[in-house]
This record gives C-alpha cells, sequence and structure tokens, in this order.
C-alpha cells in the first residue's frame, strides 16, 4: 500500500481576492483579511480527496489541525498523524511538517498551497520523494502543481492502481520582486508525477513501438553507464542484455556482469564477486519478469541483500517497456531479497527508464 502525505497551508490563497500579490508576509494576511479575502489550501485539498473517493487505497498521514488533519475529518477519512503546527501555523511548520513526512517514509509528499508552500517543501525535502502539489495559492509560476485538485486525485489513483504514471524534474519558482512584475527566480527542481502514457515519439496506430522504444532505453542507459565513475551492475535479462551488446560486451543473458572505468568487464559474476571486488558505492541495472513482476529475488539472486543495502536509491535504475509494465495490469513489481527490512526499504514508488530521458514512476511492494 502505498503511503501518502498531505500537507496544507491553511492561509494559502488568501491575498487573491484581496487584490494582493501573494499571501506570504503577515501584513498582507492581515490586509487580506480585512479585505474579506479567504484561504483555499483546505478547500482545495478536500476537493482532490473527495475526487479520489474510493477509487484508491493509501495509507495517508499528516499534520495535526488545519495543516491536514481537520480535512481528513471533513472528508470522513483516516489519516495518520506526525505532528502538530503552532499557533498560528507558519513557514516554519511547513518545513517542519515536510520533513517530519518524509522521515515516516511516506512514497509520496502531496501539499496545497502556492509557490511560497513549494518553497518551503522544496527546502525541506529536496530530491528525498517525488512531491504533487494542489494548486491553492496566489502565485503559480512553479511547475510543481497539477491543473486542478480533481487532476492530483486522478494521479493518486493512477499511482495506486498501477496505471502509468511519468517521473518529470518540474522547476520551483516564485515571484519575488513586489508590484504587478511578472519576472520570477528559480530556487531549485522537484521530482513530480505526471499523468503520461504513450508520448508521441514512440506511438505507431496508438500503441507503443516496443522495438523503438527499446532503443531509446538502450541509448539512456549507455549514456548513464558511461558517464558514472561508479562501478555499473548489470542484471540478467533481455533488456540488460541489449544493453551489455551496445556496451560490446558479450552479454551474459542469464548472469550478472559488471563494467568499470579502465578494467575489462566481469562477466557472469556471483554474489561473492560482488561483496568482495564492490565495497563502495555502485550504480544497478535491472529489468523484471515480465507478466510475473519480479524485480529483485527471482533470477538475480547474485544480487544479494547484503550488497543491495549499500546502494543508494537513486543508484538503481529499473528499465523497461510501457508495454511490458502494462503486462502487470497495475500489480506491483515485487521484491524477495530474504531481508524484511531492506525490502520495506525497497518498497514505495520508484522511477522506471521507459526511453531516453523518459521515466514513469511505479510501485514496488513486497507482495501483491
Amino acid at each position: 500500500m502505498l503511503k501518502v502525505g498531505l500537507l496544507i497551508n491553511p492561509i494559502a490563497g488568501i491575498g487573491g481576492e484581496a487584490a494582493q500579490k501573494g499571501s506570504d508576509t503577515a501584513q498582507i494576511q492581515t490586509l487580506a483579511r480585512a479585505r474579506g479575502g479567504r484561504p483555499r489550501g483546505s478547500d482545495r485539498a478536500a476537493r482532490a480527496l473527495r475526487a479520489l473517493g474510493a477509487r484508491s487505497t493509501l495509507a495517508w498521514y499528516t499534520w495535526d489541525g488545519e495543516m491536514g488533519a481537520s480535512v481528513f475529518q471533513a472528508c470522513g477519512m483516516k489519516a495518520r498523524i506526525v505532528g502538530v503546527p503552532g499557533q498560528p501555523s507558519s513557514a516554519a511548520d511547513t518545513r517542519k511538517a515536510a520533513a517530519a513526512l518524509a522521515d515516516a517514509a511516506v512514497d509520496l509528499l502531496v501539499f496545497a498551497g502556492g509557490d511560497g508552500t513549494a518553497r518551503d517543501v522544496l527546502d525541506a525535502v529536496g530530491a528525498r520523494l517525488p512531491v504533487l502539489g494542489i494548486p491553492a495559492g496566489v502565485k503559480m509560476h512553479s511547475g510543481v502543481f497539477a491543473t486542478t485538485p480533481e487532476v492530483a486525485a486522478e494521479i493518486l489513483a493512477r499511482l495506486s492502481m498501477g496505471g502509468l504514471v511519468r517521473a518529470m524534474r518540474a522547476e520551483v519558482r516564485d515571484r519575488l520582486e513586489a508590484g504587478d512584475l511578472a519576472q520570477t527566480s528559480y530556487f531549485g527542481d522537484l521530482l513530480v508525477p505526471d499523468i503520461g502514457g504513450f508520448v508521441q515519439h514512440t506511438k505507431q496506430g496508438g500503441r507503443e513501438s516496443e522495438r523503438l522504444a527499446l532503443v531509446e532505453i538502450v541509448a539512456q542507459a549507455v549514456e548513464l553507464i558511461e558517464g558514472s565513475a561508479l562501478p555499473c551492475v548489470l542484471g540478467p535479462g533481455g533488456t540488460l542484455a541489449e544493453v551489455k551488446s551496445a556496451l560490446g560486451i558479450s552479454p551474459t543473458l542469464l548472469g550478472v556482469d559488471v563494467v568499470r572505468k579502465g578494467q575489462p568487464p566481469a562477466l557472469d559474476v556471483d554474489a561473492d564477486w560482488l561483496r568482495r571486488e564492490i565495497a563502495g558505492p555502485a550504480e544497478l541495472f535491472v529489468s523484471f519478469t515480465r507478466a510475473q513482476g519480479f524485480l529483485l529475488g527471482r533470477g538475480n539472486q547474485q544480487l544479494s541483500a547484503e550488497f543491495l543495502g549499500r546502494l543508494e536509491r537513486e543508484c538503481v535504475h529499473v528499465l523497461s517497456t510501457r508495454t511490458k509494465l502494462l503486462s502487470l495490469e497495475g500489480r506491483p513489481l515485487l521484491v524477495d531479497t530474504d531481508d524484511a527490512q531492506l525490502d520495506q526499504a525497497l518498497s514505495g514508488l520508484i522511477e522506471i527508464v521507459v526511453g531516453y530521458e523518459d521515466r514513469l514512476l511505479y510501485h514496488v511492494a513486497t507482495h501483491a
């Protein structure tokens, strides 16, 4: 079950109706209230939750009061409360809550707010996990927001049901100048899920050309491997065999091969070799069994729990065509490493390379 954190900026959007250019400062908030301004964060988050309804099974985590819990109560939904905001809440509460939700190992952080909230979330979690914004602010220049609360609900539903959801890096931008100036400043990128099915350049008659998609996947993998200073461990299977061949290696179809800078490739290595020869960081390139969906623990036991436990999550590259993902019929990718703690750490959302500079987010779990 996917774990999703929800964080609401309770004063987001209060300056909009009052003709203010944002809602960030106490002075603007006071003026906006005097002019009848109303915050929008809670209402917009509620719209997303109600649109989601019973279409998905998600484990929700949130902050107390108007920063989340009140909306779940109003929608008749349950969520685990992991902290309490100050009174009144502030941007510091947003950063604290975002960091705490990330520490609670949520797979995705959803927030309702505007550009100021997006900046606080970026400061707190950076690239630790995917983030999705529900648009509720006055300033909406960042690319991290779903177009509407209902679209946010659709993205969440697809993620929970194994639908194809694109992974994209989106800019966090904010307008700092006073007045009506439209110039914005760039603060960084967040990983954002976006509804994405078959992209135009891999379509033939409305369907993916698997062969063309595989060519793009191989090109992306080769670029990553040749640009890495770390040892690159290439798992078994047909997709990885194509990558190995593109690198000039006679591939071990059912085995694990290793590429290291300045050294000949190591072919058909076992768990003991990996333990002995790769003591530091490494990058792993793997695929999964079609239809069955095992990512780790079936057919690649050379990748021991001891080895896998030393890898950073961003150094695990999963390669697959969209067609192969669709063969799972919405079921998660599976891990079974004989280490329950590692299996849990590997679970959640992971990026899948499905083309050149084209990725999807997909669910990894310990059981279907």
